[in-house]
């Protein structure tokens, strides 16, 4: 397959998603295989939350939202114009799919399918229903595609190499079996906010974002806060209340309820507004419904800090001039050349 036929068999899937990006679906008689696929679709996105408890439909609409916003022909020829794809590697890649936020393995199987490869595809037993759906209306717009994607639910046989995504202690099952082919294995990372106290009221109310998208389930949601010494939590606070509805989703409201009394039983010292509770302390991965918060003494200390700690944290989010940073509220829309984990996912994948 030549480059511009893989293209635009994903504008034509960025079309047909843009349909389900709002919260009223919206026909549109131009996208092509849309009596056959959209009923169906409609019925998918529903069904989500029925399989995996955390994927709301409010939740399964911003995934969808944000990739009917990246697969544009704009956006995929910005991304592959830094590429040479004269040769197909045509290799089976292996991808272990994670299954935290709807999607989130979607990546990997475009950057696979793009770059010439063939995608061996295990789904996380949370999300096996949408990235399916999606990629059957992929073959029935470019039929080429159908040898190329295959699903397993065992294990893998006859791969060259493999993207694996899951924990800390799956990491090491994974380097265990897949350590002598091709392979890219991501751990947990988190993301973190920098703060100086300069921040506008709507500034932090995009962190609210960056925070509760996807119930702070994701590796970009910001789940640890830096701030100056003395800072004053108030002004941040009151950015949150936009966020209260969250309190009002059962599992949500269990976590916090039992999370908040664990803190209280072990005399932890927090802040709490009734939805979010957030408390002092050095590690990167709060549970959910709380955040964590840490000082620092100047801006060269946090960045020397994060520097150091490069290969815990996904994403930052500040205003401060540090490498790499993020705007407040755009952790979950990256583009498709923001790679997780800062590996260049499509180069690894162009050299087998």
């Amino acid at each position: 397959m030549v480059l511009e036929q893989k293209k635009n068999a994903f504008v034509a899937l960025g079309q047909f998603i843009r349909q389900f990006a709002t919260e009223d679906f919206q026909y549109n008689n131009e996208v092509l295989k849309n009596e056959e696929f959209f009923s169906n679709f409609a019925m998918i996105t529903e069904q989500a939350q029925n399989h995996n408890g955390w994927f709301t439909k409010e939740q399964v609409i911003f995934a969808l939202n944000s990739w009917s916003e990246a697969l544009t022909e704009a956006n995929l020829n910005q991304w592959l114009s830094a590429y040479d794809f004269k040769v197909e590697p045509m290799k089976t890649v292996g991808l272990i799919l994670a299954g935290n936020i709807p999607m989130v393995g979607f990546h990997d199987v475009l950057s696979v399918l793009i770059s010439g490869n063939k995608a061996l595809i295990k789904t996380s037993s949370n999300d096996q229903l949408i990235i399916p759906f999606l990629l059957k209306y992929l073959v029935a717009v470019e039929p080429e595609f159908e040898s190329r994607i295959e699903f397993t639910k065992q294990g893998f046989d006859n791969f060259d190499a493999v993207i694996a995504t899951g924990s800390n202690n799956t990491a090491r099952y994974f380097e265990y079996y897949f350590g002598k082919v091709p392979n890219i294995i991501r751990k947990n990372r988190n993301s973190v906010a920098v703060l100086t106290g300069n921040e506008t009221s709507e500034e932090l109310q995009e962190l609210g974002t960056d925070i509760f998208t996807y119930y702070g389930l994701g590796c970009r949601n910001v789940s640890k806060l830096f701030v100056p010494k003395d800072y004053d939590f108030t002004t941040f606070f009151e950015a949150m209340f936009g966020f209260s509805e969250v309190i009002k989703y059962e599992r949500y409201a269990n976590n916090y309820d039992y999370n908040k009394a664990v803190y209280l039983m072990s005399n932890f010292k927090i802040l709490d507004n009734g939805f979010l509770t957030i408390r002092e302390d050095e590690s990167y991965a709060s549970p959910i419904s709380s955040v964590f918060y840490e000082f620092y003494e100047s801006e060269n200390q946090i960045e020397e800090r994060l520097k150091n700690e490069a290969d815990k944290i996904q994403c930052v989010v500040t205003n401060l001039p540090i490498e790499n940073r993020i705007a407040f509220g755009q952790t979950q829309n990256p583009q498709l050349w923001d790679y997780a984990d800062g590996i260049d996912t499509m180069k690894f994948l162009l050299a087998l």
